[in-house]
C-alpha cells in the first residue's frame, strides 16, 4: 500500500506547487491514476480473499458447533441407556470440539477485524482516487489556460513595438495617398469643360453684343 500515501500526498498538495514541479502535470496525474487503479485492484482482490477466508472460518465454526451439539445429544442418549463407555467417548469428543470451537471463534474475530480494515482501506483508496480525478479536471483546465496564455505571450513578444508603429504609420500614409488620389480625380474628371466654364465667365455683355452686330453686318453684306 506504499503508493497510497504517495497518491494521498499529491492529491492534497497545493495546485500551484504541483504545476511548478511538473513539466507535464496532466501526464503525471494520468500515471498516478493508473498506479492508483492498480492498487485499488490489488486491494479489492485482497479483500475478496479475506472475505473468502472469513466465510470459510464461519462455516467451520458452524460445523464445529453442530458437532458439539451432536456429541452432547449422543452422550445424553448413551447415559439414558446406561452405555457408559459410549457416553464417555461422546463427552470426550464434545470437549475436544468445544475447545476447537473456542479457538475458531477467536480466529474468526481476528479475521473479521482484518476484513473491516481492508474494507476501510479500499474505501479510502477509492475516495482518494475520486479526489484525484476531480483534481485532474481542475489541473487540466488550468494547464490549458496557462498553455494558451504562454502561447499568446510568445506571439506578442515576437512583435517589437517599433515594428508595429512603423506598420501603422505606413498604413496611414497609404490611406492618405488613396484619399489624395480620390480628390485629385474629382478635379481632373472633366478639365476641358471646367476651363471653358471659367473662360465664359470672363466674357462681358458688351463684347458679346458687338460680336453679334458684327456677324449681322457681315450677313447683310453677303
Amino acid at each position: 500500500m506504499g503508493i497510497f500515501k504517495r497518491i494521498k500526498t499529491i492529491v492534497k498538495a497545493d495546485i500551484n506547487s504541483l504545476l511548478d514541479s511538473m513539466e507535464d502535470p496532466i501526464g503525471m496525474l494520468n500515471e498516478y491514476s493508473r498506479e492508483m487503479e492498480q492498487e485499488i485492484g490489488k486491494a479489492q482482490k485482497a479483500l475478496s480473499q479475506q472475505i473468502f477466508v472469513e466465510n470459510k472460518q464461519t462455516a467451520l465454526l458452524l460445523e464445529t458447533k453442530e458437532l458439539v451439539e451432536k456429541r452432547t445429544r449422543q452422550a445424553k442418549l448413551a447415559i439414558d441407556k446406561g452405555e457408559e463407555a459410549i457416553a464417555k467417548l461422546a463427552v470426550q469428543e464434545k470437549i475436544h470440539h468445544e475447545k476447537q470451537l473456542s479457538l475458531y471463534e477467536q480466529q474468526l474475530e481476528a479475521i473479521k477485524e482484518q476484513t473491516v480494515m481492508l474494507k476501510e482501506k479500499v474505501n479510502e483508496l477509492q475516495t482518494t482516487y475520486h479526489e484525484l480525478q476531480h483534481k485532474k479536471i481542475l489541473l487540466a483546465s488550468r494547464a490549458n489556460v496557462a498553455k494558451s496564455m504562454k502561447q499568446i505571450q510568445k506571439v506578442s513578444n515576437s512583435f517589437q513595438s517599433d515594428t508595429i508603429l512603423r506598420g501603422v504609420t505606413k498604413a496611414e500614409e497609404q490611406i492618405l495617398l488613396m484619399e489624395a488620389e480620390v480628390q485629385a480625380g474629382s478635379y481632373s474628371s472633366n478639365p476641358l469643360s471646367s476651363y471653358e466654364a471659367n473662360s465664359l465667365n470672363l466674357v462681358g455683355e458688351e463684347e458679346i453684343s458687338r460680336e453679334i452686330e458684327k456677324l449681322k453686318s457681315e450677313k447683310e453684306t453677303i
